[in-house]
């Protein structure tokens, strides 16, 4: 005989990753010129659920000049972003610069 019970979604669980809405980060990567390197680069930011701000990529005299420009991580994660992407075979070089969002003050009429 099958049991007819009935099956409960739970919602799925609240944000644990810590963030830092106002802090942006610029990831400067020098790789070969691999197919696989972009994937490799993208997915670690994607598997935190992260979408960067602005992506670039160049290609010239075979290497690759990666820059990406990600918002929200704390200072923690980007460290280690920044060292895995230095893990990865095929990159030469990783820099990862901090730039801050706040809003600059409006300047008063004289």
């Amino acid at each position: 005989m099958a049991s007819s019970g009935t099956v409960t979604l739970a919602p799925p669980a609240a944000e644990t990753r810590p963030t830092d809405p106002g802090r942006r980060v610029d990831f400067c990567v020098l790789a070969d010129a691999d197919p696989g390197t972009l994937p490799r680069v993208l997915e670690l930011v994607a598997k935190r659920g992260l979408v960067p701000l602005t992506l670039t990529s160049r290609l010239a005299d075979g290497m690759l000049a990666i820059e990406m420009e990600v918002q929200g991580m704390v200072r923690a994660e980007s460290e280690h972003i920044g060292n895995c992407l230095r893990q990865i075979p095929m990159v030469a070089e990783v820099l990862v610069r901090e730039r801050s969002t706040s809003v600059p003050l409006p300047v008063a009429a004289e």
